[in-house]
């Protein structure tokens, strides 16, 4: 069965000052929990800010390594989750889902990517 990746991307600058409601949290466990048991999630979890993070990039040959925060990153990958799905149409239901479970306030895109299986 095809496996894909659903990348979490958000706005860390226009995220809820909170963070996730306790409903939000509540609705986000139920969700994992039926794509548990549908044998649909493979792993999912969420990721610390930017701030946290390090970027080790190449470029004209030369490696740098680079603390965060990014502050060219508008948007960036707040969490994701490895699925295995039918198809991409059932793998885009599984994110839509995701999407939905969140308030109004958050401004949130998930994007679906098959991963290659070699």
């Amino acid at each position: 069965m095809p496996r894909f990746l659903m990348m979490v991307r958000i706005d860390e600058n226009n995220a809820p000052a909170g963070g996730p409601s306790d409903a939000l949290m509540r609705r986000m466990g139920e969700l994992i929990e039926e794509m548990s048991k549908a044998d649909v999630l493979v792993d999912t979890a969420g990721l610390l800010p930017t701030a946290q993070g390090v970027r080790v990039r190449q470029s004209d040959g030369r490696i740098t390594v680079t603390d965060g925060p990014f502050t060219e990153a508008k948007e960036v990958v707040g969490g994701y989750a490895i699925i295995q799905a039918a198809d991409r149409d059932e793998a885009v239901a599984w994110a839509r889902r995701f999407v939905e479970v969140h308030e109004a306030e958050w401004e949130i895109a998930s994007e679906v990517r098959e991963i290659v299986q070699g």
